[in-house]
């Protein structure tokens, strides 16, 4: 490339200065050529003057005697004497005298272009080579006119060497001068090329460094001209370039991470219904497996009709368009979609953003079921004590045999009535982050211990074994937890072990140290739980067998407020179950960081849970 520029830019010189010494050569030959031949027709003319002074001595034509032709013939010799070779041509032509030549071996000369032009107009000119005496002529005829009126030429010629010998010396002179000036010119204008071809080239290599991201300034070079002001502007460029693309630059990353650590989904799809953009909320929310590439189809992504439908109607022109969406048979997913039009000069398309409401809507269905349970809970022994009560008034209170059975039915529905509402402010006071933990180094020997001696009279009333595992260790090490709550969660576990085993079967309460927590395990062999229901069976009021649940007095709350209780220290419960075999509820609390806790009162966060990873979330 650079190479090319400067041969370029060399010829671009180098031709025209050629062309102009060429020029000046040929013209300055021809000009002295011209100026040469000038001379010699002045010095023909001049003698034509001086030999006019002696007449011709012909009176007539053609000479009547050969005395006359000898006397012509010494007068042309006389005339010749000038340097110049004298000639007489009759009007037909014939040559009738010559200073060099026999007038017998010369032919016609009517034709020569001298000859006719004296005698049509009175002189005449012209340069050629003669071929009387074989060498190149210069030609100057003039008419004469005889005493008897004939017309005759007077033609005198000088030779052209003189003249060819100067011009000769004047072309070697004046081609040695040309090539001096033509090289010298040359190398000026090869250096010059030369340095204007790195110029430019730095110029392209800085072009090409801007192109590739490289805004680095170039260096001024203190010429001061239009190459160096050149430079300067482009330099000027790549700093406003560079400070666009900066700020292009942290735009895009900030956009492409605020888009990418959104939870909704955002796509931008174009005219063509293809997608431009998605953000990974986008393929989480729709259940993608691989995240869509740029320019897929929207049809070969999205297969909800609704979502479709909806960008289709705001690509037609409808500005915003908004829709419910629900996926899949078994485990429905909910999601929100706004679909916008969007335009940015002659290109449109439509923005779909993807708000999951699962959630949301497994909420309001707890909700639902929530007041529907506590409605319901709350109807039964409501309505027992309305009825008995209304049974008393009417005359039971007088009938010894029934009031005592009456009261009593009264006073455990009374009862079951204060369980259900201790258990309801108790998830009440987590919900509002009122419940407060009184966090020590729990011993969990004295923990298993102490609900285990609680849960030992109930199962021996109900014909269970209760044991403690075998492997269980008094040297494990203490937890960090309250440890009335954490009793209140073993406890419950027990309750419901005791609750759903039938006689002669077994509980086992165990404990072990995994990673950095404790997992305790109440092992039963009850009647289990079907995998369907084991998700759902630490939500509210859930029972997976309600008349039996109610007949045992449980308030469906228990194993709510363990999970809660668990998720506030820190911890996580989950359940593993085989329906006829058994079941065994596990929980996990962290060990007690002597250097990192002390004794504290902490409130439980927003909902009941805790910020603290449990790493057996996946035992």
């Amino acid at each position: 490339m650079r190479r090319k520029f400067f041969w370029k830019l060399a010829l671009t010189v180098l031709a025209p200065l050629l062309g102009a010494v060429l020029a000046v050569d040929f013209l300055a030959e021809r000009a002295l050529r011209a100026s040469y031949e000038h001379d010699a027709y002045r010095e023909l003319q001049s003698l034509v003057h001086l030999i006019r002074v002696h007449p011709l001595p012909v009176t007539s034509l053609p000479p009547q005697t050969p005395d006359e032709l000898s006397v012509l013939r010494g007068w042309v010799s006389n005339a010749a004497e000038s340097g110049a070779r004298v000639t007489v041509i009759a009007s037909d032509g014939r040559v009738l005298a010559d200073s060099e030549s026999e007038t017998g071996t010369m032919e016609n000369h009517a034709g020569r272009e001298e000859v006719h032009d004296a005698l049509e107009k009175g002189e005449g000119r012209s340069i050629r080579e003669s071929i009387s005496v074989k060498r190149p002529l210069i030609y100057y005829a003039v008419r004469e006119n005889l005493p008897d009126g004939s017309p005759i030429v007077l033609r005198l010629a000088l030779p052209m060497e003189g003249i060819d010998e100067s011009l000769a010396q004047f072309r070697a002179s004046l081609l040695l001068w040309s090539l001096l000036i033509f090289l010298a010119a040359a190398a000026v204008a090869l250096l010059m090329s030369r340095t204007y071809a790195d110029r430019v080239e730095r110029l392209r290599e800085f072009s090409l460094r801007v192109a590739e991201g490289d805004f680095r300034p170039l260096p001024a070079d203190g010429t001061g001209d239009t190459l160096e002001a050149l430079g300067s502007s482009l330099n000027q460029t790549a700093a406003r370039l560079d400070r666009t693309i900066r700020t292009l630059t942290e735009e895009r990353n900030l956009s492409s991470a605020i888009l990418g650590s959104m939870v909704e989904g955002v796509a931008v799809v174009n005219a063509a219904e293809r997608l431009v953009f998605t953000n990974p909320g986008f393929a989480a929310i729709l259940g993608l497996d691989v995240p869509p590439v740029a320019g897929s189809s929207l049809l070969e992504v999205v297969r909800q009709t609704e979502l479709i439908g909806a960008v289709r109607r705001v690509l037609e022109g409808e500005p915003r368009v908004e829709a419910e969406i629900s996926t899949g048979t078994l485990r429905q997913h909910f999601f929100a979609a706004t679909v916008a039009s969007v335009r940015a000069g002659d290109t449109s398309g439509a923005v779909i953003v993807l708000h999951d409401i699962t959630e949301l809507r497994k909420l309001e269905r707890i909700r639902r079921d929530f007041v529907a349970n506590v409605s319901h809970e709350f109807r039964t022994p409501l309505t027992a004590i309305q009825g008995f009560a209304e049974t008393l008034i009417a005359g039971a209170l007088d009938d010894p045999q029934n009031r005592g059975r009456f009261l009593n039915i009264i006073l455990e529905h009374a009862r079951r009535l204060a369980r259900l509402t201790e258990d309801l402010l108790k998830l009440s006071q987590m919900d509002a982050d009122r419940l407060e933990l009184e966090v020590h180094p729990v011993k969990v020997s004295q923990l298993v211990e102490s609900c285990y001696e609680t849960a030992r009279h109930r199962a021996a009333e109900k014909e269970l074994t209760l044991t403690l595992a075998p492997g269980l260790s008094e040297n494990l090490p203490d937890v960090a937890g309250d440890a009335r709550r954490l009793q209140e969660v073993l406890q419950n576990l027990l309750d419901n072990a005791i609750q759903y085993t039938l006689p002669g079967g077994k509980i086992v309460l165990n404990a072990e140290l995994k990673n950095d927590y404790v997992v305790f395990t109440v092992s039963d062999t009850g009647i289990g739980i079907p995998t369907a229901d084991q998700p759902r069976i630490f939500e509210r009021f859930y029972r997976v067998d309600a008349a039996r649940s109610r007949e045992a007095g449980g308030t469906g709350l228990g194993l709510a407020i363990a999970k809660h209780l668990v998720e506030v220290h820190g911890g996580r419960v989950w359940v593993e179950s085989d329906v006829g075999v058994g079941s065994q509820f596990h929980f996990s609390v962290p060990l007690f960081d002597p250097e990192r806790a002390t004794a504290r009162s902490v409130s439980t966060p927003a909902g009941g849970r805790t910020s603290r990873q449990n790493p057996q979330a996946n035992s």
